[in-house]
């Protein structure tokens, strides 16, 4: 038997090899990975990590696909995803929630409004996953993850032992933390503060309202490209004043509506995102000195 069909067999259905990863990026964009694994539940993925201990297998992490570029040729090793069984939202006290780490942020959002929980609000405004949401220390309209989180629990990809991590052990800043790259996020443990219900309400359609307002929507897209240099000198600004925003390759281009935002105009491949990307980087770094850092993640070959 061979190794792919040894795989299959022991995971069925939740492993497959040369999956299209394009249905997994926002971008619509990305090559095959060698193997995509989407555990069942914690025990099976337990189990998988465990076997790759023999199989090594490199490990690549994949969340919404909200804010990641994957490559024309795909990605080597295997590609975990978390199924529907870590999206689940639980009520811990009148203002702590716990989630999946692959439940949606809008989602959260909206179950803390139904139980009257408040200042989660800003993370209907923020695409993707909540696991990923802490990894990048997610943010908007002056609140971020690190401000209401308690803690996470992961599982670590070397020793495939879980543990809790609590908010005082992890150092965040604008756009990350320090968390290891062999941790795997399996849930998140947020605090809010006890509100009404039509007042989180309200508050939550004017962030989103205001979202509308200022950024695209219905295009295929992963958000902020670069990270704001600080308050005052935000990415879209300096991309605009330097003549970049009118930039394309191939059939990617800047987005009109918001130029941090990059956009796959329906033939565009990974490649022509990657050089509107450094063709941007580099003509900022010209003509005026800054470094632009991504926001964005790049995966593959």
């Amino acid at each position: 038997m061979s190794f792919d069909q040894k795989l299959m067999k022991k995971f069925n259905n939740n492993i497959s090899n040369d999956t299209k990863l394009s249905n997994y990026s926002w971008f619509n964009l990305g090559g095959p990975a060698d193997y995509f694994f989407k555990p069942e539940n914690m025990n099976q993925l337990i189990e998988f990590l465990q076997d790759n201990k023999k199989n090594k297998l490199k490990i690549t992490i994949l969340g919404a696909g909200s804010n990641t570029l994957i490559r024309d040729k795909g990605v080597r090793g295997v590609v975990i995803k978390l199924g529907s069984n870590f999206s689940k939202v639980n009520l811990i006290s009148k203002d702590t929630i716990e989630a999946g780490a692959a439940t949606l942020d809008r989602k959260i959002s909206n179950f803390a409004k139904d139980n009257s929980i408040g200042n989660l609000e800003f993370l209907s405004c923020i695409p993707g996953s909540i696991g990923g949401a802490v990894i990048m220390n997610s943010g908007c309209y002056g609140n971020d993850i690190s401000k209401v989180l308690i803690s996470i629990k992961v599982i670590d990809l070397v020793s495939c032992q879980l543990k809790e991590i609590k908010r005082d052990e992890i150092e965040f800043y604008y756009r990350g933390s320090n968390l290891s790259d062999k941790f795997l996020i399996t849930s998140v443990m947020l605090k809010g503060k006890i509100d009404i219900k039509e007042s989180i309400e309200k508050n939550q359609k004017i962030l989103i309202e205001k979202k509308k307002a200022s950024q695209p929507s219905q295009v295929k897209s992963c958000g902020s490209t670069f990270k704001n240099i600080n308050e005052e000198k935000k990415a879209w600004k300096i991309i605009k004043e330097t003549g970049c925003d009118k930039y394309t390759e191939g059939d990617a281009s800047i987005s009109k509506h918001h130029c941090n935002f990059f956009v796959n105009n329906g033939k565009a491949n990974s490649t022509d995102i990657e050089k509107l990307i450094d063709k941007v980087k580099q003509t900022v770094s010209d003509k005026t000195g800054i470094n632009l850092e991504l926001e964005i993640k790049i995966i593959g070959d």
